[in-house]
């Protein structure tokens, strides 16, 4: 018997004549007196393989019985197709039935909503869609990591598991072996008898750690898992997702955005370059001006645009008649979606790197401008989804990162160990977060993070 062949690699073959064996899943089967056509997948490509099969050659009752779903060994002859749309087929010889799919297989050969199929997020990773997002999300990886080791990045592992809150924004899943019903009747939490001594939560970022790394490697990025507990069922949130953090020694607020844009670009020429028939298949199904928009990102400089000039723009629009669901209140508010959306969408139809934020509405950690008033922020805003990178120069300085602490109400003593990066040999340094599940998001034209991911995890949502 012949060793099994990849469906990607059958497809791409020309030895016609030879005896091979593909083995897959079932896409649909069409059945006549004279012939039957079975459409065979194996995930290594978008593309099925049709294979011909003379029903005299098999029991009737086992042939009718290979379904939409069913996993099966083909062993027969590679031939050129007679039919449109496919370059080969095989002529089976064989058919061995791994597994039986049941009438009740909840991924029949229909439509069904995304909604639908998330009910089914195990069975969903079988259909067209969902295999090419997750080849593109694979191909997404392996372009995040030759970018940076290519580049002379190292890459860093930082917990998952923390005693502080690098967004200060409160967020975070709680860490615990503490019997929670007996703190819940004792009404107090003695931390002390915890695994860790001490309040631990799940990481919201790998920055702060990611930082340290620079101050003695130069150039790192941390590429995994983060958590955030925001009660939002929005089609932009996750309450796991992963994220892409690197951090730079000696670099300014130019540089860094070089870095965005550059490193962004890179991926995505990637995905044109890599995955053409996965793209080719969203394009035509999902967004039909998908790999368009993937090539202007490419081609185009990005606008660089500071807040500042930013707010102007939408004030002025809004005197010019148009609407937003928030209203634009003036300088010092936090844009949303839809204003960034605006800007890059409409107004300059390109990416845009906005910088010079409000201090007061972004982190405690970035670099205030000689205004006191802005700091050295440089997200980037893509089309369709609004920010999809936030970056700044970091405080080098230990007394002013200290005073914006306490300034904050946020514990000292907590970020000790961060602080000694700015007290013992304090450098320059720069870098941004991107979430990974938001560049696939763009990159596949889904509409809908639950779907980028394998498995949502969102509120009220942690199955499979």
């Amino acid at each position: 018997m012949s060793s099994r062949t990849k469906v990607v690699d059958a497809l791409r073959s020309t030895d016609f004549g030879k005896e091979i064996t593909v083995k897959g899943w079932v896409r649909s089967h069409r059945n006549s007196k004279a012939v039957d056509f079975i459409a065979l997948n194996d995930g290594s490509t978008i593309k099925n393989i049709q294979v011909v099969v003379d029903p005299s050659t098999m029991d009737a009752e086992q042939l009718k019985s290979i379904t939409t779903g069913a996993c099966i060994r083909v062993t027969g002859m590679l031939v050129e197709s007679q039919g449109k749309g496919q370059a080969c087929e095989v002529q089976s010889r064989e058919i061995e039935i791994y597994g039986l799919c049941p009438g009740d297989y909840p991924m029949q050969k229909k439509g069904q909503s995304f909604e639908y199929m998330r009910q089914f997020a195990h069975m969903r990773l079988r259909t067209n869609t969902f295999g090419a997002v997750f080849r593109i999300r694979h191909n997404m990886a392996i372009a995040v990591h030759k970018y940076f080791h290519d580049h002379g990045f190292y890459y860093f592992h930082t917990p998952l598991i923390t005693a502080s809150d690098a967004e200060g924004a409160g967020e975070m899943f709680q860490v615990t072996t503490l019997d929670l019903d007996r703190v819940a009747k004792s009404g107090e939490v003695d931390y002390e008898k915890d695994f860790f001594g001490k309040k631990t939560s799940l990481t919201v970022s790998g920055q702060l750690e990611g930082e340290l790394g620079a101050t003695a490697l130069g150039a790192i990025y941390t590429f995994g898992p983060t958590f955030r507990a925001e009660n939002s069922n929005t089609p932009r949130h996750l309450a796991e997702f992963w994220m892409i953090e690197p951090e730079v020694a000696f670099m300014d607020q130019k540089e860094l955005m070089d870095l965005e844009e550059d490193f962004i670009k890179y991926c995505v020429r990637w995905a044109l370059d890599n995955c053409h028939d996965d793209l080719e298949f969203l394009n035509q199904m999902i967004d039909k001006t998908l790999i368009q928009t993937l090539e202007s990102v490419v081609k185009e400089d990005f606008v660089r645009l500071t807040y500042t000039k930013g707010i102007r723009i939408l004030e002025e629009t809004v005197k010019q008649g148009r609407k937003f669901e928030f209203p634009i209140t003036g300088w010092g508010m936090d844009l949303s979606s839809e204003h960034e959306r605006f800007l890059v969408e409409e107004y300059f139809k390109r990416p845009v790197i906005m910088t010079d934020y409000p201090a007061s509405i972004k982190a405690f950690y970035m670099k205030k401008n000689a205004d006191g008033k802005t700091m050295q922020g440089t997200d980037v805003l893509f089309p369709r989804i609004g920010e999809i990178i936030g970056g700044s120069v970091r405080e080098e300085s230990y007394e002013k990162l200290v005073g914006e602490i306490e300034a904050r109400g946020m514990e000292e003593s907590t970020y000790g160990w961060y602080l000694d990066t700015r007290k013992y040999g304090s450098c320059p340094h720069a870098g941004f977060g991107l979430g990974f599940e938001r560049l696939i998001l763009f990159v596949t034209g889904m509409q809908n993070i639950r779907d980028v991911i394998p498995f949502a995890r969102t509120p009220k949502n942690a199955e499979f």
